[in-house]
């Protein structure tokens, strides 16, 4: 075969398989593929339906053209139909499968298949590296940042590559090619182009798993986190609770002189400020918890509409908005509740009598005796 030698190419799926940490049926496929290509290119039509089979052993190749049988007289394409007249006994709506030996390709067919065995290698090798991190999504690991987009950060990690897109980048934190960085592997997306690592440092998720490391508590039981809101870069609000009796959450997790919230915002930035509050199954004191430092009069909430009313004195009503309406929107994500804050009406004074007013009336009642 001109520029393409199968037999060698059989001979070293072990090698390859080895080299590149993957299955010996996987190179075996891409192979396989590449040879389907090439055929393909050569001899048929860009829609045939073209497979191909390599015997180890031999070194040789037969490829298989799978074609479906119509009705006689119908206009058909002959790259991936067959009359049933032709069709040798098979009737309409089965599968004709044809064979041909695989014997010589030209120079460019055998570029083509190269081209292929080369593209599929090293999507595989992509594959297989990212299948390893299927267990370590929602885990924090050391990247290194690679290239700087205006859109996304490319980064290292281990032997993977990742993108962290804007949305998952902290607000007003800045990236430099070969910076380490700790990031959370979020999940592995799959689309049209191949499998992608997607990476994260302005997730809930980051914030929960850097007080993981810094909060030993989490992982005995003692305390819990209960929910997270998080508008990274700016500020983030944390329920927590705990299990056992005489054990404040919150004191937990901010730690002795509040060195287990600082090891926390040394990684995020001293930028974003972090509220943990207690949580609290009585919504109305989970509302009250949520939109501190704010002090709140009264809430009303209608639970089956997932809505609260908050009324709050005049001097307390910029408090619980918070700049730009941050306060009441993250404490309305942290407690699943829409929160509409209104001004609590002054209660009325009782109008007092003067002095004077009320000695004349003493002196009317003993003028009257």
């Amino acid at each position: 075969m001109d520029g393409l030698d199968l037999k060698q190419m059989a001979a070293m799926v072990k090698v390859i398989a080895e080299e590149k940490e993957l299955p010996e049926e996987t190179v075996i496929d891409v192979i396989e593929t590449a040879i389907a290509a090439a055929w393909r290119r050569e001899n048929g039509d860009k829609d045939m339906n073209v497979r191909a089979e390599l015997n180890l052993k031999t070194g040789e190749a037969k490829v298989y053209v799978t074609r479906e049988v119509i009705e006689d007289g119908l206009a058909y394409n002959p790259a991936t139909e067959i009359p049933e007249g032709e069709a040798k006994g098979k009737k309409v709506g089965d599968s004709v499968e044809e064979e041909y030996e695989v014997k010589s390709f030209g120079r460019v067919a055998s570029q083509t298949a190269k081209q292929v065995v080369i593209q599929r290698l090293r999507e595989a090798e992509r594959d297989a590296v990212l299948e390893s991190f299927e267990d370590k999504i929602g885990t924090v690991v050391n990247g290194i940042v690679t290239r700087v987009e205006p859109k996304l950060i490319r980064l290292e990690v281990g032997r993977a590559s990742g993108i962290m897109p804007k949305s998952e980048q902290i607000d007003g934190e800045f990236y430099t090619v070969g910076s380490r960085i700790k990031v959370l592997i979020k999940e592995i997306e799959r689309g049209e182009r191949g499998a992608q690592l997607i990476l994260s440092r302005g997730s809930a998720e980051f914030i929960e798993y850097l007080f993981r490391q810094e909060v030993p508590e989490l992982d005995n039981g003692t305390v819990e986190i209960k929910a997270i809101a998080r508008e990274a870069g700016k500020r983030t609000k944390i329920a927590v609770a705990s299990s056992v009796p005489g054990v404040d959450p919150v004191g937990t997790f901010v730690g002795g002189r509040g060195v287990r919230v600082q090891a926390v915002m040394n990684e995020i930035g001293e930028h974003e400020k972090i509220d943990i509050v207690n949580w609290s199954d009585n919504i109305s004191e989970f509302v009250r918890e949520a939109l501190s430092p704010a002090e709140i009069s009264k809430v009303e909430a209608d639970d089956k509409a997932k809505k609260a009313k908050v009324f709050v004195t005049e001097d307390q009503q910029s408090i619980a908005i918070g700049k730009q309406g941050q306060n009441v929107r993250l404490a309305s994500k942290l407690t699943g509740y829409e929160l509409d804050i209104e001004l609590a009406k002054a209660p009325e004074k009782k109008k007092k009598k003067n002095v004077e007013d009320s000695l004349l009336s003493a002196l009317e009642e003993t003028s009257e005796e």
